[in-house]
């Protein structure tokens, strides 16, 4: 098997003692740069726990590591310790996990995250599994994390370096991997002037399974070995959902009273100023289609009522995916009554939400986000369109334009013309989306192949810990 029990790891541990002293200084001195860190935040977090009642939750976990304390595992059993940063990197593991547990219904899965939305979408996703914050980085709390987790494997997902949580991994003879990995040009750039310090970093890892050929060559040149890097491709692709008429969009579909002879514009993701664009373009264009619906879905959850208050402004009807009424859905329906703005206020949703979209607009790439997940909406058949600030998923981009499956709106001007193009054109709009739906069915695969690297690493040569 890939992984080794707990024992076994411990006991590598106890043989490599003497190699494995971590310079006092350089960990005293990681504890103090976060320290100041945090000191320096503070004032931030207070702030928005107190006005926006973010940051409450987990402190006991992120601070002290008081990670729930699970015990030894059992002789000949697995306990793999999933970190996952946010919502994206969790919605990612609904095609790895079960196939990972189909192939191993044996083992324990802990499941950690960084933010809460993150926490509350894997509590939901994961009822099963054992779901923690992530402790910070200091080393007193990673290693009564790992302490108390005793995992016999860790796995971070996409891309999560931190020294001190790191460095106790290796010590407790845990092996690491980094699954669906990716490294932006500009994230290379950066790492390119510290190569020194992350080279012994990436060679701690026994398996970095990355996304594509690009980021692998990046892994390599910032001194990654290379028989543990792997190209699996993204497992973004797999496990979408590519029929509108699955039960939880059917459900949506109802609850916001659409009809079949509707079309339905949704903004999604979204950060500001785009919930304004997509609003002013709906307003200029539905008089002349008047069977054009707007659903606007905010990125995160604090939004919420920013995006509700912004609906009302303008004098429009609202209707919130919290606190659907039947009946007065039915009214806001009915006959020449005007369609209300429909806005999805609730986490988890947005990924069936998709397919109910005839057009799409995927947000935080008007400004400098650098864009969100356009992979669901494509794998719809809906015809999709981005801004211009997309780096989080360029080889994605690049991959659709090719194949004419997606368009670029560089601004409100130029999204409010394609809207339009589109309206009066639904057959191009309808080729688009095809386009987009087989290049999604034709990326599917990556799942399986990073679990079989998972449960396979017993392949790749033992990794020696730096001292």
């Amino acid at each position: 098997k890939f992984t080794t029990s707990w024992s076994k790891a411990a006991k590598l541990s106890s043989v490599r003692n003497a190699s494995l002293r971590e310079p006092a200084v350089l960990s005293f001195l990681l504890n103090l740069a976060y320290g100041v860190l945090l000191a320096a935040v503070f004032p931030v977090l207070l702030y928005r726990s107190l006005v926006h009642g973010k940051y409450r939750d987990g402190w006991g976990e992120k601070l002290f590591g008081r990670l729930p304390e699970l015990g030894n595992v059992v002789s000949g059993q697995d306990r793999y310790w999933f970190h996952a940063v946010s919502v994206g990197e969790v919605l990612l593991l609904q095609s790895i996990l079960p196939e990972l547990r189909s192939r191993s219904p044996e083992a324990e899965i802990v499941l950690t995250t960084t933010t809460t939305t993150g926490h509350a979408v894997a509590r939901d996703k994961f009822p099963e599994f054992t779901v923690a914050y992530f402790p910070l980085e200091f080393s007193w709390a990673v290693r009564r994390a790992i302490s108390r987790i005793q995992p016999t494997q860790i796995i971070l997902v996409e891309l999560e370096l931190w020294p001190n949580f790191l460095k106790a991994a290796q010590q407790s003879g845990i092996p690491l991997s980094l699954i669906n990995g990716r490294l932006s040009e500009k994230s290379f750039r950066g790492y390119s002037k510290i190569r020194w310090l992350l080279k012994p970093v990436l060679q701690s890892f026994h398996l970095l399974a990355v996304q594509n050929e690009t980021y692998a060559e990046r892994f390599l040149k910032l001194g990654a070995r290379a028989e543990s890097v792997h190209v699996t491709g993204s497992a973004k692709f797999d496990r979408i959902n590519t029929d509108r008429r699955n039960e939880h969009t059917q459900q949506l579909g109802k609850a916001f009273g659409l009809r079949q002879s509707e079309s339905v514009f949704i903004a999604g993701s979204t950060q500001d100023p785009e919930e304004a664009i997509a609003l002013e373009t709906w307003l200029e264009l539905r008089d002349e289609f008047p069977e054009l619906r707007l659903i606007l879905v905010p990125r995160h959850k604090e939004r919420f009522e920013e995006t509700a208050r912004l609906v009302e402004s303008y004098g429009l009807p609202l209707l919130r995916r919290s606190a659907i009424d039947v009946e007065e859905v039915n009214s806001l329906s009915a006959g020449n009554a005007a369609k209300p703005v429909i806005l999805l206020d609730t986490l988890g949703e947005l990924s069936a939400c998709w397919g109910l979209a005839d057009f799409a607009f995927v947000g935080g790439s008007m400004g400098n986000r650098g864009g969100q997940n356009m992979i669901e909406p494509c794998a719809y058949g809906a015809a999709v369109c981005f801004g211009p600030n997309t780096r989080n998923f360029r080889d994605v981009v690049l991959a659709l334009l090719k194949r004419k499956a997606a368009k670029v709106v560089e601004d409100k001007s130029a999204f409010k013309a394609l809207m339009r193009t589109w309206l009066n054109d639904r057959q191009s709009a309808t080729e688009q989306g095809i386009a987009a739906r087989e290049f999604v069915l034709s990326q599917a695969g990556a799942s399986q192949q990073t679990v079989d690297l998972l449960l396979g690493a017993e392949k790749l040569p033992e990794v020696a810990i730096a001292a």
